[in-house]
């Protein structure tokens, strides 16, 4: 379950949280990965035929998320400590930005953190193993591992080419 912290309090209740992300415009729901890919998940790294078949083991979501929302692709990002130019590659996403499409993931091992700028609200989600957000097209965020440097998440998009980060000033940033 996803933790939002503000500057005044932290919110870990369930309905709070999806009731906080829907009031900025974000959409947030849990999903339990199944039991047939704990193998997989637990593994620090995978390889492509691997990740393949995490995804095929989450088609049926996609399916569900293709109608619900539109998405035409996903992939699986598989980071952890080990890959080589890690903080490097964290580096071009821990800065305010935005994308021009939806930026979706859904947690399937892992955690991270979202950081957000939105109409001079400042928060962040701590996003954790089931957890699945969707942040708006043009929503002012960031984005970084935790401590624990390792995630596994799905991507889904409606338009991959809207996927490339617009960096924006603390001064510049709006809903």
């Amino acid at each position: 379950m996803a933790t939002i912290e503000t500057a005044t309090k932290s919110i870990q209740s369930g309905e709070e949280v999806k009731k906080f992300l829907s009031d900025h415009g974000i959409v947030y729901e849990q999903f339990s990965a199944p039991e047939s890919l704990s193998r997989l998940l637990a593994q620090p790294t995978l390889n492509d035929s691997e990740k393949e078949e995490v995804l095929s083991g989450l088609e049926y979501r996609f399916d569900q998320l293709k109608k619900n929302y539109g998405y035409k692709s996903r992939d699986l990002v598989v980071l952890h400590s080990e890959v080589p130019g890690i903080h490097e590659m964290l580096a071009k996403f821990d800065k305010l930005h935005y994308h021009t499409d939806e930026e979706v993931r859904y947690i399937i091992d892992g955690s991270g953190i979202f950081g957000f700028s939105i109409s001079g609200s400042n928060f962040k989600v701590l996003v954790g193993k089931g957890d699945f957000i969707s942040i708006p097209q043009n929503t002012n965020h960031w984005f970084t591992l935790d401590s624990n440097l390792k995630i596994k998440a799905v991507r889904y998009f409606k338009d991959n080419s809207g996927w490339t980060p617009i960096y924006v000033e603390t001064a510049e940033a709006k809903a």
